[in-house]
Parts: structure tokens; C-alpha cells; sequence
């Protein structure tokens, strides 16, 4: 009969914590190939873009983008637009209006702000996911980035 003390029969469980720094993103990270695409805060009611700053990278998901604004903070929800060229003969986004599908180069949505980092005295790094973005917009997306480098 198998005591407690007897560990050849004692089952052995290990608990295997995620590590710092590992990768928990749903979508690949993409860098624009050396592109300097800008990134514009929205303001529906005025119908004009302000100048936010510009990608650094890029996922199906979310973003991230380098700006001088000092004032935004996890968790803050920011209306974003983001125009990117046509690349492999491939648009990056969309329009399904009448029931027919046109390509677009300009998406207009929600950034859900995750994190911010300080990286110089007047520079962050504002990550945060695309949370309203469509399913053919998102899929469309995915395929254009697919031409694109992978990030580090």
C-alpha cells in the first residue's frame, strides 16, 4: 500500500506562472517598413482631425503610437483616425455601404489606451486596442500587414 511518504507515487503538478514580459497579444505586431504613417485625434463634432502623433507599430488589434500629448492615461478611450497607403495592391480597410465592398485607406475608431510609457522628456508611447473595428475591416487589415516586416 502507497504511504504520503512513498514519492514514486505521489502525483507531481507544476503551476507554470507567465513569465514578465511574454507575449499575450491576440495579433501580430508589425512595423510600417521604416513608413512614418501619422495617427490623428478625431473630433466628430468639428468634422477635423488634430494631429496625435504617429505609429510605431501595428497589430489586426490595437496600435502604437508615439506622441508628444502628456495627458493621456490608461484606460482613457481616444477617437482615433488612421490612413495608411494602399501597399501590394492591397487596401487596409473596407467600406461595405450598400451592400457593395469598396477599398478604403482610412479608418475611423476607438483606441482603448492599455499603457503608456515615458520615453524622453517630452515623448510617450500610447498603446491601446482598436475596440470598435469591424470583422472585415480587422480581417482586411491582417492581410495588408502580412506584406509588412514583423516587429521586434
Amino acid at each position: 500500500m502507497a504511504t504520503l511518504t512513498d514519492k514514486s507515487k505521489v502525483n507531481r503538478f507544476k503551476l507554470a506562472a507567465e513569465t514578465k514580459g511574454s507575449e499575450r497579444r491576440e495579433h501580430r505586431r508589425y512595423e510600417l517598413g521604416g513608413q512614418t504613417l501619422s495617427v490623428n485625434r478625431w473630433d466628430g463634432r468639428r468634422r477635423e482631425a488634430m494631429d496625435f502623433g504617429y505609429l510605431v507599430d501595428l497589430s489586426a488589434g490595437g496600435v502604437r503610437v508615439r506622441t508628444s500629448q502628456p495627458n493621456i492615461k490608461q484606460d482613457h478611450q481616444i477617437r482615433v483616425r488612421l490612413e495608411m497607403p494602399s501597399y501590394a495592391g492591397i487596401c487596409p480597410f473596407v467600406e461595405a455601404k450598400e451592400g457593395q465592398a469598396k477599398p478604403k485607406n482610412e479608418w475611423i475608431g476607438w483606441m482603448a489606451v492599455s499603457r503608456v510609457s515615458k520615453i524622453a522628456d517630452s515623448e510617450f508611447d500610447i498603446c491601446g486596442r482598436l475596440i470598435d473595428m469591424d470583422e472585415m475591416d480587422r480581417g482586411m487589415l491582417g492581410l495588408y500587414l502580412s506584406t509588412q516586416p514583423l516587429a521586434a
